[in-house]
């Protein structure tokens, strides 16, 4: 039997939405690795008729992640850029996206070569204060797509007050919750009409796996997305869909290990003479420390920080004598990785629109893993007194 809606964050990885499997007993949802089921008066559900609308493991995944998010309908996608594409075309051609102007560069630049071919025109504002967000909003907006905290420059917006200017203006309202999975915040319980995962970050959580979701409360509002899901056709295999659910038992656990390793390591980078700004909501001296403590359980493992020698050559030294952290793209594993955005995750934004949100050449973003902290901040060390020698 699945946990009670009320249960808590830890309880609900583990049995939310999800019971033994009602054919065989089996503790562990099993893997349906099917492309069509038998149409027969003696098949219980008849719900399901071919993959890609239905896969039983998709479905058990699926009541995961809403409960996880303490949503009502879960819809997972074959990766996170799918089901931003999914949400897109909710819009018509001449509505307008208002946009982060500090978010994921694929997200970017689906919005702007991609649907603005379309008709559909993405505007990118600063929304840390949401008095900018109620000037910016026109006729034309439909949608208020938030990040928080940002990629990667881990700005904060305060989600319960733009989703308030998103209802009053009549906006779907999409919070991209990444960077923060749901142990650390759920946006639905703070207004969001949808919530958005990359699932290949935290939720799975072991580096093996593509994965998107979408997790949302209003019924209509599904059905259209289920609608697009099977008729657009971007949906995840039942293999990958057991991999997101085994990483979401844990998910709680691993969340928790990465905050408590990325404040050990914030304060190495604070101390070093080569780094001249750290990026990191839990600082009490973050611009919006108050809004992520007020919306956020913990900070998060993500840390972003720029060297006083603004230039690349500079980050690739750091690069050369990092040991633990592995030099790749994504995050949310279970390994420490390092980045640099600006030739990596952001490539694809203009330099001039990089540097107005403060994302430099030599920015450094790392995503904080579950190792031991005594190696990850030896590890930084040693490469920051290494490339300053």
């Amino acid at each position: 039997m699945s946990a009670n809606k009320d249960a808590e964050f830890a309880t609900q990885c583990i049995h939310g939405g999800l019971g033994p499997d009602p054919l065989t007993g089996a503790v562990m949802t099993p893997i349906y690795q099917t492309s069509t089921y038998a149409q027969s008066e003696s098949v219980i559900d008849k719900s399901y008729e071919y993959g890609r609308t239905r896969n039983p493991t998709r479905t058990a995944l699926q009541h995961n992640l809403a409960a996880i998010e303490r949503g009502k309908f879960g819809v997972c996608f074959s990766s996170g850029l799918a089901a931003m594409d999914t949400v897109l075309r909710l819009l018509e051609p001449g509505d307008e996206v208002l946009a982060s102007d500090d978010l994921y560069g694929g997200s970017y630049r689906l919005l702007t070569t991609v649907f603005g071919r379309y008709g559909i025109k993405s505007r990118f504002i600063d929304m840390r204060d949401p008095a900018n967000v109620r000037k910016e909003v026109s006729a034309a907006t439909k949608m208020l797509w938030i990040e928080t905290p940002t990629n990667p420059m881990l700005n904060i917006v305060d989600i319960a007050t733009l989703t308030g200017i998103a209802k009053a203006k009549e906006l779907i309202s999409v919070v991209d919750n990444t960077f923060a999975s749901p142990y650390l915040q759920q946006p639905l319980t703070l207004g969001a009409d949808i919530v958005l995962h990359s699932a290949t970050k935290y939720l799975g959580g072991h580096s093996d796996v593509i994965m998107g979701a979408l997790i949302l409360n209003d019924e209509a509002l599904a059905d259209k997305l289920y609608y697009l899901q099977n008729a657009v056709g971007a949906v995840p295999g039942p293999q990958d869909c057991f991999l997101v659910m085994r990483g979401v038992k844990t998910l709680h656990l691993r969340v928790q290990r990465a905050c408590e390793n990325a404040r050990g390591i914030v304060d190495v980078l604070r101390n070093s003479d080569l780094v001249a700004n750290v990026y990191y909501p839990g600082l009490k001296d973050h611009p919006r420390h108050d809004v992520a403590k007020k919306q956020m359980r913990d900070f998060g493992g993500m840390i972003s920080f720029d060297l006083r020698e603004d230039t690349r050559e500079a980050v690739a030294r750091v690069m050369k004598h990092i040991r633990y952290f592995t030099l790749a793209e994504s995050l949310g594993g279970v390994e420490s990785l390092i980045g640099h955005p600006a030739t990596m995750t952001h490539a694809s934004i203009p330099r001039e629109q990089r540097l107005r949100v403060g994302l430099t050449d030599s920015l450094i973003r790392l995503s904080v893993g579950i190792e031991d902290v005594a190696d990850l901040s030896g590890d930084l060390k040693n490469a920051l007194a290494a490339a300053s020698g």
